[in-house]
């Protein structure tokens, strides 16, 4: 067993004893929420999860906020919602810097105690990750997603981890020849699942040096389905409230070539899972790790040293 793959089975017990935060007050000011990679992508399914809770947020690139922040938000006060597993992102970090100089409040999340980003936030909200996680984000992921479905008032109960782990040993146990022969994987999601969705296709891609891509459910027959052929495998991540019209793209993607599998709903492979909308792209992302990783050991690539990534992106000062 690699190391990659026992930080993505060995999570769950990180998960149990995180302490999390309570749900946001509702406030006038927006909630900006900041992040590079797979916090940005963390940070897409946290601001769905607030707006449809009833707080109005907003996910930006951290590299954004920091040098166009007039673009995303007009409004002459919020608060800032900073997430950076190592908390020493250098992008990240100057968000939350330069945030609290413009008299922003910053929350900053992360799953190094002591971090710049801690240091440079008014709360910090601080975890312990996996010991063996690598540079492919994997229980950090996890921790940092619950904690801003937290913050959303979305709850995940002991029930719910364990419901996120079987669903993890799912996918676990669906045979790698079913997409192995595939080269091409596209990662569909609407809502909060959009956000996972695009975290899907980002694991993949590190792990597996693999071209995928990720979108909006029905986004998808508004032009990248012209690269969809029998080497495409589609992750459709379903919601509840939409499956009608994400089971008949389904079909209309199969009869293109496409193998699907289904996260929640039919495909050629159906995993079945009773998370609520909200909380569904934090129960499907370690079956997306899983997905990511064993896809790589097929094609014998060591997902413990990504090409060209290193664990902490830290930029030279200007």
């Amino acid at each position: 067993m690699t190391a990659t793959l026992r930080s993505i089975t060995g999570q769950f017990p990180f998960w149990k004893k995180a302490q999390m935060p309570n749900k946001l007050e509702a406030s006038d000011a927006p909630r900006i929420i900041v992040g590079c990679g797979t916090s940005y992508n963390l940070a897409l399914s946290v601001a769905a999860a607030m707006n449809a809770n009833g707080i109005s947020a907003l996910a930006v690139p951290a590299g954004e906020w920091i040098v166009r922040p007039e673009t995303y938000c007009t409004a002459k006060s919020c608060e800032v919602i900073a997430l950076s597993r190592s908390g020493e992102s250098t992008e990240t970090v100057q968000a939350a810097e330069i945030s609290r100089k413009r008299g922003q409040h910053v929350i900053g999340i992360t799953c190094e105690p002591g971090s710049s980003l801690s240091k440079a936030s008014d709360t910090k909200i601080e975890f312990a990750t996996h010991p063996e996680e690598g540079i492919v984000m994997t229980c950090s992921a996890s921790l940092m997603l619950m904690a801003g479905l937290a913050l959303a008032g979305v709850s995940f109960t002991e029930a719910d981890i364990d419901g996120a782990e079987a669903f993890m040993k799912a996918m676990d146990e669906v045979d790698v020849g079913v997409y192995a022969p595939r080269s091409h994987f596209v990662f569909l999601g609407g809502g909060v699942n959009y956000g996972a969705a695009l975290e899907g296709a980002l694991k993949l891609q590190e792990m597996a040096i693999c071209y995928t891509q990720g979108f909006h459910t029905g986004e998808y027959r508004h032009g990248p389905v012209s690269l969809l052929d029998e080497k495409t495998c589609v992750v459709m991540l379903y919601s509840g409230r939409t499956r009608k019209d994400e089971t008949e793209l389904v079909k209309e993607l199969q009869d293109k070539g496409a193998v699907v599998l289904g996260f929640g709903g039919e495909g050629d492979i159906s995993l079945p899972h009773d998370f609520t909308d909200h909380a569904a792209a934090l129960g499907v992302l370690p079956a997306l790790q899983m997905l990511g990783e064993r896809y790589a050991v097929s094609k014998g690539i060591d997902t413990t040293a990504p090409r060209n990534l290193t664990k902490v992106v830290m930029l030279e000062a200007k």
